[in-house]
């Protein structure tokens, strides 16, 4: 046996034998004796980044329809624009619950209470991207947590919170810079 097979027999289970797990318990679908995480708390945790992503998209695409003011008309496109990608994280986030064997709660009974952030009661055009930005501040943290939390124990939900958290910093920087035109305040300190 070449030093390559035997280093790779050390850590790679046998092929024969993963055939035999994966026949094993179908009825756990995507859930292999391999998970390490908690499928009921990590289905819970999904949950409210469901709740979270829906309570954001409907927020930026309140501030799409009410935007008002000079230049409102490319604001509102940016407000849109992110609607959009946070439906898709909520997608994204339903979608692995599902695989999980939860059922994603896209109920509007109790969603505030269920979201990190909040809807908001913005009036004028900075209002609005003050909201927005505190918004992703709050979940830029907030699913950084979890992507510490889930860390090897549930490497797919981690990855696709890696990937949610990348666009919202990129959210927060969109917002951050509308913020401080409007403000017309410099941008470097």
């Amino acid at each position: 046996m070449s030093t390559q097979s035997k280093a790779e027999s050390a850590f790679l289970t046998d092929v024969h034998a993963l055939r035999e797990r994966a026949r094993q318990a179908l009825d756990d679908g995507a859930i292999m004796p391999s998970y390490k995480g908690d499928v009921n708390q990590t289905i819970e945790l999904l949950q409210a980044v469901v709740a979270t992503e829906l309570v954001c998209v409907l927020r930026y695409q309140m501030h799409a329809i009410a935007a008002e003011g000079i230049d409102s008309k490319s604001v509102a496109a940016e407000f849109a624009e992110h609607a959009e990608s946070e439906q898709k994280h909520m997608l994204w986030a339903a979608e692995r619950i599902n695989q999980l064997g939860g059922v994603p709660n896209l109920s509007p009974d109790g969603l505030a209470s269920r979201a990190a952030t909040e809807y908001g009661d913005a009036r004028n055009l900075i209002e609005m991207l003050e909201d927005n930005l505190v918004a992703e501040r709050l979940v830029i943290e907030h699913y950084q947590e979890l992507i510490r939390h889930f860390g090897d124990d549930d490497p797919t939900t981690r990855t696709m919170l890696e990937k949610i958290l990348t666009e919202e910093e990129d959210h927060a920087s969109d917002m951050h810079d509308l913020l401080v035109a409007y403000r017309a305040r410099p941008f470097l300190k």
